[in-house]
């Protein structure tokens, strides 16, 4: 089962204590899935700095293949956090050399090679997606909270999971997934917090509720659903398994500090 991940990534700095970690959307799908042993590669850039030299490093320690990942002179992406109980609340984020990033046609050719291919509202990729369905890809996108961008209804024909951030169950959130799904999505899918998911296949509303466990820090959640979610959609597994898959491996990640 090999799966790609392409587009941004950052140090998350916790204050006040300053200490920094790996992440990312794309980076951080790509580990967990990794860990949920899946294949997975990852491409992107980071600076020639310190940080980037540790997040390459890291990626690399936990079995990602980061022969695409490249440095360029600058500085890594950061994005400023700070805990609020147990609930990561994001400040500044700094793009670094991650604001310039765009694909070889080599690396288009090395995404070929997989089965999917995942990227995040801020990973300057979004331009890819007609050729990765062109290429006969499956293909993953998440539009954080942004429900109401631009890209959420040109990207829709070439998407077959598309996953956003909202809060409850509602008929608000319903029908939003509905006309997602009509756009093109094969799977349009909510990731609601502490409420659990919502997914809509053309068919039928799909609900999941969350796993309950201790909470350290809820830094990544999201992203290990949508890990856990893709992991079973691979495998081929239905609608309701695949989110329960990810509702597990969002139970995993946030009993620790930092996204993993």
């Amino acid at each position: 089962m090999k799966i790609v991940t392409v587009g941004d990534n950052c140090m998350d700095v916790y204050q006040p204590h300053g200490k920094a970690y790996p992440g990312g959307n794309p980076v951080n799908v790509a580990v967990y899935l990794r860990g949920l042993g899946a294949d997975a590669a990852y491409i992107g850039w980071v600076g020639s700095d310190q940080y980037g030299e540790a997040l390459k490093d890291k990626i690399q320690e936990k079995g990602v293949d980061v022969t695409h990942l490249s440095k360029k002179e600058g500085k890594t992406a950061v994005t400023q956090v700070e805990l609020i109980g147990n609930d990561r609340c994001f400040g500044d984020y700094d793009e670094g050399v991650m604001a310039e990033f765009s694909l070889t046609k080599e690396e288009i050719g090395f995404i070929g090679t997989h089965r999917l291919v995942h990227a995040g509202i801020w990973g300057h990729a979004e331009d890819k997606f007609p050729v990765f369905k062109e290429m006969g890809m499956l293909t993953s996108f998440d539009f954080s909270d942004k429900l109401s961008h631009s890209l959420v209804e040109t990207l829709a024909p070439f998407i077959d999971y598309a996953f956003f951030s909202y809060i409850k169950d509602d008929e608000y959130i319903r029908q939003f997934l509905k006309d997602v799904q009509k756009q093109g999505v094969k799977i349009a899918v909510a990731t609601l917090g502490e409420n659990g998911s919502l997914a809509y296949d053309g068919r039928q509303f799909h609900h999941q509720g969350i796993v309950e466990t201790e909470i350290v820090d809820t830094m990544g959640a999201g992203d290990s659903f949508i890990s856990g979610f893709l992991y079973g959609m691979v495998k081929g597994l239905p609608v309701n398994q695949c989110m329960e898959s990810g509702a597990k491996t969002a139970a995993k990640t946030i009993r620790f500090f930092g996204a993993w």
